[in-house]
């Protein structure tokens, strides 16, 4: 039986990850091992001078093995395969993230973070995201389609497979892209404004992006903006 570890960046009792738990049930043994609260934006950070809490959880779906971590996502695979799954999983699902992770965006993204660690273990690594809204239809109608599709996919050292599910009613999905390239551009072109100038001196900036949706054609950030599921393959190190 394969054995499936899932994690996020957006907390243990996330929608997004119980969505995900349930699908993946079908498929094989499921561990959930996440952050007990919200990490997003944490990249692939891990935690090396502090020790790393691990407590069962009470998870929402019968017959999953549940764990907070106190550590960030990158930390949930490496001291879950490494020391609290009794063997190291055959594939790691990292998501459902709430909001997209494509583009340049990726390399912020502690959804990709953990599963380019669990690529670096030698897992199959899946990160899977969708709009940020709570209209999940078309999450639905393809999750579980894409996972038998790819759950039995060769690992590859250093990639991962990225999945994001545009917003929507379903009869709005145009379908599924897959084999896609990752965009060079981003939803939020940054920048920071300035909200506070203290007395002495110190200044207080928050980023005010401009939003975007001007991506290059066959690109992870195209499809989702023209309602296709996409699917590509994310190399870490060029």
């Amino acid at each position: 039986m394969r054995r499936i570890m899932i994690t996020n960046d957006d907390g243990i009792e996330a929608d997004g990850i119980i969505r995900l738990a349930e699908a993946a049930k079908e498929f094989g043994e499921v561990w959930v091992i996440a952050p007990l609260h919200q990490r997003s934006a944490e990249s692939h950070r891990i935690t090396l001078r502090k020790p790393i809490e691990i407590k069962e959880h009470d998870f929402p779906i019968k017959g999953v093995k549940a764990f907070s971590c106190s550590g960030t996502p990158a930390d949930c695979v490496r001291v879950g395969a490494l020391s609290v799954m009794p063997e190291k999983p055959d594939v790691v699902l990292s998501g459902i993230n709430y909001g997209y992770n494509v583009a340049s965006d990726i390399q912020y993204s502690a959804t990709a973070g953990a599963a380019f660690e669990a690529s670096f273990q030698g897992c199959l690594a899946i990160a899977l995201s969708e709009h940020a809204s709570e209209t999940h239809e078309i999450t639905d109608r393809y999750l579980k389609e894409l996972l038998a599709e790819y759950i039995d996919a060769k690992p590859e050292r250093n990639k991962i497979i990225n999945i994001n599910f545009p917003g929507g009613k379903l009869e709005e999905c145009k379908g599924i892209k897959r084999n896609l390239g990752t965009s060079a551009d981003s939803f939020y072109h940054d920048r920071y404004k300035m909200i506070e100038e203290k007395e002495d001196g110190t200044r207080l900036y928050m980023v005010d992006g401009i939003y975007n949706e001007d991506a290059e054609p066959d690109t992870d950030f195209r499809a989702v903006v023209e309602k296709y599921v996409s699917v590509g393959t994310v190399n870490n190190i060029k």
